[in-house]
């Protein structure tokens, strides 16, 4: 078998071979062309590849024509049975059955019949006593009665033998086989379900080993409705022919072939009946009322015939639905061409609706006319306000096809706004293809910008290598302010993407004096957004508070439609960033509630994206989580959508599923050329690695980490979570032990704070700097720098931060013998997190909780080995060993000189001079604290590394930090 062939049915295939070990067979069963055939062939040649080589196989296909016939089943399945084999029977149960195979004389009586069951028992007897056999029946509902009547039979009375069968039955969507009585008792019944889209797709790629454009795709997996085989044929169909432009209404050519197979029996129904077929099958929402406006004489008594035959249904309320949407689209493509255009011309004159009456319309009237295409425009823009962005899409298209050919500036106009609704719909392949027909057509500078500005937006964060194609657009644009502006707004964009931020400003500013001249309120507003944005990550909010309240103020305020919407976003964040969690939180939810079902889905993401930041820092650990995972769909595997899923993982998910989401945003902005959302992605890869608390996530989270200092670095970068992410590069820092480096990462991030600088900044780099003052053995200096960051989150609303610093705290307070106040933070911080949904964090509470419980059990003899932090317990380990300095720092990914300073504290702390009295300190450890036993690894020394039953190491958990890309 082809491996395509098994698409989407492998986990049934294997079912089938598991059920056959215990059961005596398999009944597959469902609808025309769902793949029962192809699963008996695979699991047929599956078995008699590992059968004995005495093994029979005994076979029977039957067609719809062989039901009529007597025993033609009964004839197949002893085709390859030799006669000899006939021999060994009775003399009248011999002659039965070669009359049965037509060897004979036909049996016509009772006593015959009988003995034909009882001759093909006994051959099944005779077979199975010299090897396996299996009965391979594939299409039950076709076999004849006489077959059906001796199988059934002989399945009944085949206990213990070597005999299985598998066998294929169909039957309509969701009903019960009927010929289950020619399968043994216990034989398994298995539904082969209808494939999933993302199933179709590959099965179509495999099937026609073409890339179909993604509408025509879309058609065939809503048309074939995850049947393989009509998925199949209608590709094949595509494939051959080359695609036309899409139309509304059924657009897919059925195959002359799959419409006999479908309609046999419908095309036998009366002409009236046919008519009204067709009519139904050109509606969009077919019901009595709209089959009567069209001016049908009787179409309930039409569609009773068409119900008789298994075409259509009627519902209580009057809808008409096809049983298949092959059905319907096999009906439409198999009238002529006249008749179509006539049965879209009655829909027309039937309903007031304009975007249906303009789809109508277009079928109508097939060929260029303004009229035509002026109908189809109007209803674009109908449907573009109403929120329905296909459908305004779609129109736009046919109007720009509909345009006569004396009118090129017409038919781009149309092109552009179909492009321009593409984009909102998250058509991103049908808006390429319209801006580049006008790139490489129009004779107009000014559309040809247009062009570029829609392939610019259709990039998203991928602006990088399109500094040329802004560079011709501003060619083309000269003496043009408007489109000037246009364009110098989009190199603003890219700028800040590509983390550009003086030459970012530079041109948002000349973008907003082009949009000033030429009148153009909304660039304007864009390009005073874009320079906020720039300020801001400069570090400056007061500047960019500034540039979003005049940008405001020009859109008219909070209700001045899509223009106001990204200013609100970004105000939000500002205040965000500025522990103004609940100013932030109310324009966000609100301004979701307000876009979420006629935005674009740019808006709708973008929106999304900044609601799952607010609500991380807010807390909100299980909403932060379903806010990520509503951003599906085309932007779903976009570096804003992955990062918003990384970052809600880190508040109330799991450390793996961060790190894997965190890594699949760094490839995707990386991928973009985006630096942006580079940063953010980073940054949640290191917030991870922290999860993991072990010092192989310390190493990727430092490693993660200082690229984020390096990109902050080079963009020039100041702002609020920038500083936070180098709080969280310190603590990764402590945790390896590289304590020096820790301070001057400390002191770099102190060195940009001003007097705007928030609260929450602060108690990052207090946290971080308690740390590494616990790290160094001035346990008490940290503890009182932690307390301060304590003291100072709670008054702030955010409990995320909170949680982090007060297990920070109760590890250090533990490790210094303060079990009691240990305790009382530990306790606070596992409340809050499981309160707030905080996932990771309530478990590294219980964890610290469950050191200091194993530590009240072990008592002084627990409490008496010397204290070591992470990384000198493992680089204690590792030495006492008898690994070298060199060994030691390969191995957890730090320099020799911090192996050598890690040591030396060591050794004082464990009272010891050397290599050799350490590693003897440890293993006298080990036997007084029954380490090795406890813990199943006597490389490990609980005492030495103050671990009261398990590692004592200190938490570092998740920061939080258009027509345009998401900034």
């Amino acid at each position: 078998m082809e491996a395509r062939s098994l698409t989407g049915r492998h986990e049934l295939f294997d079912a089938a071979r598991v059920e056959l070990t215990t059961r005596p067979g398999v009944l597959f069963h469902g609808p025309l062309g769902i793949g029962k055939s192809m699963l008996v062939a695979a699991l047929t040649e599956s078995l008699t590849a590992h059968a004995p080589s005495a093994g029979t196989v005994l076979h029977c296909s039957p067609a719809e024509e062989d039901a009529r016939l007597p025993f033609v089943g009964l004839i197949d399945l002893f085709a390859k049975v030799p006669e000899s084999r006939l021999e060994t029977l009775a003399p009248e149960a011999r002659a039965a059955l070669r009359a049965a195979l037509l060897r004979g004389t036909e049996p016509t009586d009772d006593r015959g019949r009988l003995a034909v069951r009882l001759a093909f028992l006994e051959v099944l007897r005779t077979l199975a006593a010299a090897g396996p056999v299996l009965l391979v029946l594939d299409g039950l509902q076709w076999l004849d009665e006489s077959s059906a009547e001796v199988l059934a039979f002989a399945v009944r009375r085949l206990d213990g033998l070597d005999v299985r069968v598998v066998a294929a039955e169909r039957v309509a969507d969701g009903e019960q086989p009927e010929r289950l009585r020619c399968c043994p008792p216990g034989t398994t019944e298995l539904p082969v379900p209808s494939l999933t889209d993302d199933e179709v797709a590959r099965l179509v790629r495999a099937g026609t080993g073409a890339e179909l454009p993604p509408d025509v795709l879309r058609a065939i997996q809503d048309t074939a409705s995850g049947n393989p085989l009509y998925a199949l044929e209608l590709g094949r169909a595509v494939a051959l022919r080359g695609t036309a432009p899409r139309t509304f209404g059924p657009v897919l050519s059925v195959p002359r072939r799959l419409r006999t197979l479908l309609l046999d029996r419908a095309r036998t129904l009366p002409e009236t009946a046919r008519r009204t077929l067709l009519v139904t099958s050109a509606a969009a929402r077919p019901d009595l009322t709209v089959l009567r406006a069209a001016g049908l004489a009787d179409p309930a008594a039409d569609l009773a015939e068409a119900e008789r035959l298994g075409v259509t249904a009627t519902d209580a309320d009057g809808t008409i639905r096809f049983r298949h949407p092959l059905l319907r689209a096999a009906v439409y493509a198999d009238a002529s061409e006249h008749d179509r255009r006539h049965a879209h011309t009655l829909l027309a004159r039937a309903t007031n609706e304009p975007v249906e009456q303009a789809r109508h319309l277009a079928h109508a009237c097939p060929h260029p006319d303004e009229d035509t295409a002026r109908t189809l425009m109007s209803a674009a823009e109908s449907a573009r306000r109403d929120g329905a962005l296909g459908a305004a899409c779609e129109l736009a298209g046919l109007a720009a096809r509909r345009t006569p050919g004396d009118r090129p500036a017409d038919r781009d106009d149309r092109r552009l706004a179909a492009a321009e609704y593409a984009c909102d719909a998250g058509q991103l392949d049908e808006a390429a293809e319209a801006a580049e027909t006008v790139l490489a057509t129009s004779d107009s500078a000014r559309r040809r910008v247009r062009a570029r500005l829609i392939l610019l937006r259709n990039a998203g964060q991928a602006l990088e290598g399109a500094h040329a194609l802004i560079q011709e657009g501003l060619r083309d644009a000269v003496g043009d302010p408007e489109a000037e502006a246009w364009l110098h707004n989009w190199a603003a964009v890219r700028g800040l993407l590509c983390g550009e931020l003086e030459e970012a400003a530079g041109h948002a500013r000349r973008a907003e004096r082009q949009a000033a001249l030429a009148g153009d309120t909304e660039t304007r507003i864009g390009a005073l957004a874009t320079y906020a944005r720039v300020r801001s990550l400069a570090g400056e909010p007061v500047a960019a508070d500034a540039a979003l309240g005049e940008a405001l103020a020009l859109a008219g305020g909070a209700d001045g439609g899509p223009q106001s919407w990204r200013l609100i976003r970004m105000r939000a964040i500002l205040a965000l960033d500025a522990d103004r969690v609940a100013e932030a939180t109310e324009q966000v939810a609100e301004l979701l509630r307000f876009i979420e079902e006629f935005a674009g889905v740019e808006e709708v993401m973008a929106t999304l994206v900044s609601l799952t930041r607010i609500q991380v820092r807010a807390g909100d650990c299980r909403e932060a989580l379903h806010t990520a995972a509503r951003c599906s769909g085309p932007t779903a595997q976009a570096a804003p959508a992955l990062y918003a899923a990384a970052l809600a993982a880190t508040a109330g998910g799991t450390a793996e599923k961060a790190r894997q989401l965190a890594e699949q945003a760094v490839r995707a902005s990386e991928a973009d050329g985006d630096r942006l959302f580079l940063l953010r992605a980073l940054a949640v890869l290191g917030q991870a690695g922290l999860l993991a608390g072990d010092p192989q996530g310390a190493a990727s989270a430092v490693e993660a980490l200082q690229r984020v200092r390096e990109l902050g670095n080079a963009m020039c970068a100041a702002d609020p979570p920038l500083l936070h992410w180098y709080g969280d590069l310190a603590e990764a820092l402590v945790l390896l032990g590289e304590t020096d480096e820790a301070g001057t990462v400390v002191r770099e991030a102190y060195a940009r704070v001003t007097a705007d600088t928030p609260g929450s900044v602060l108690a990052a780099l207090e946290r971080a700097e308690g740390l590494r003052e616990a790290g160094i053995g001035r346990a008490k200096e940290g503890a009182a720098g932690l307390r301060a960051a304590v003291d100072r989150l709670r008054r702030l609303p955010l409990p995320v931060e909170l949680v982090r610093t007060l297990i920070a705290l109760g590890a250090v307070e533990r490790r210094s013998r303060r079990r009691s106040a240990a305790r009382a933070v530990l306790g606070e911080a596992l409340q809050i997190a499981t309160r707030i949904g905080a996932v990771p964090l309530a478990a590294r509470a219980r964890e610290e909780l469950s050191r200091l419980d194993a530590a009240d059990r072990g008592g002084e003899a627990g409490a008496g080995g010397p204290e070591l932090t992470p990384s000198e317990a493992r680089i204690a380990e590792l030495v006492g060993g008898g690994a070298t300095n060199r060994e030691v720092a390969a191995k957890l990914f730090i320099s020799v000189k911090t192996v050598e300073g890690t040591l030396s504290r060591v050794y004082r702390k464990v009272g010891v001079r050397s290599r050799t009295a350490l590693a003897h300190a440890m293993a006298v450890a080990v036997l007084a604290s029954g380490a090795a036993v406890d813990s199943g690894n006597s490389g490990q020394t609980d005492v030495l590394a103050g671990r009261d039953g398990e590692s004592a190491q200190p938490y570092t958990g998740p920061q939080c930090s258009r027509h345009t890309p998401l900034t």
